[in-house]
């Protein structure tokens, strides 16, 4: 029963007699007017404590951020049988000297703690792809220097799903309203494409991770906000970065070759990654070219 309900059966089972029956009747609606204003007030009162609620859930990222910090910095500090100094050493890469560095004491201290070696990396991916750090491109690059590259491929394609679907977890929890805030113009963009492909939504996903110019962290936020389905998300990343994460761990078996990054993806790379984007888009294209005739029709 609604508070209406109860009004109604209230004024219906009170009956006042005698002299003072219009006074009563005056006082009973009254007081139902009395008791809706005071209602409307709590549900003024209660939406704005959820709006401020709200506008302090971005503050759980910096507290979860935080955590996940502490939890790594002690995964480092537990590393068995190295001294003071080598566990400073074991840091995320920032540039290809740290990388190289990295590298070679992570091959030769991998020969025993291979165990180690494995959490210590997997738990890193995931810390960089769930906190949109840049510099992914590194740790993809390390996978294949210390793995043969049967288990650095398929690792890295899995740890870049999960962290990206970590990273949209997080942004669908506590980051919505700052993203529609902050990022309208380019959220309005990506929303209006999301919907114009609704029903060919995945192979318009895959050209995105294919495309070598794709910005994936801001594409990781903002996909719960343009209601990208979770299912969908995960698996667009998953193959579609594949390409990506194969030329990477392929070059990290010839990591004392390289200068720089640019001996990485060369103009010949990033060709061939466009072409794969297009091919992924082909099926996209037919179908709503299919759609415009059948609708013609």
């Amino acid at each position: 029963m609604n508070f209406s309900s109860f009004l109604h059966s209230t004024n219906e089972n009170v009956t006042v007699t005698g002299p003072h029956k219009r006074w009563a009747n005056c006082s009973l609606l009254s007081d139902t007017y009395s008791c809706r204003s005071i209602i409307v007030t709590k549900f003024v009162k209660m939406v704005r404590a959820i709006d401020t609620c709200a506008s302090y859930k971005i503050l759980f990222i910096p507290a979860i951020f935080g955590s996940a910090s502490f939890l790594l910095y002690l995964i480092t500090a537990q590393a068995p049988g190295l001294t003071e100094e080598q566990r400073a050493g074991l840091r995320l890469p920032r540039n290809l000297a740290d990388l190289v560095t990295i590298a070679a004491f992570l091959q030769q201290y991998k020969a025993e703690n291979l165990g180690y070696v494995f959490f210590l990396f997997s738990c890193a991916y995931l810390y960089k792809q769930s906190f949109a750090i840049p510099g992914s491109v590194f740790l993809n690059i390390l996978a294949g220097a210390i793995f043969p590259c049967l288990v650095a491929f398929p690792l890295v394609c899995i740890l870049t799903a999960c962290g990206a679907t970590l990273c949209y977890l997080m942004s669908c929890a506590f980051g919505r309203q700052y993203i529609e805030q902050y990022f309208p113009e380019k959220l309005a963009i990506i929303q209006h494409k999301v919907k114009e492909n609704h029903d060919r939504l995945f192979y318009f996903l895959m050209f995105l991770r294919l495309f070598p110019m794709t910005p994936n962290w801001f594409l990781n936020i903002v996909s719960p906000v343009v209601n990208i389905p979770i299912h969908q998300f995960f698996l667009s990343v998953f193959l579609g970065l594949m390409p990506y994460n194969y030329i990477c761990v392929q070059t990290g078996g010839i990591l004392s070759s390289i200068t720089s990054l640019d001996d990485v993806f060369t103009t010949e790379i990033l060709v061939k990654l466009l072409c794969l984007a297009i091919v992924a888009l082909l099926p996209s294209l037919i179908y709503k070219r299919k759609a415009k005739i059948s609708g013609a029709m």
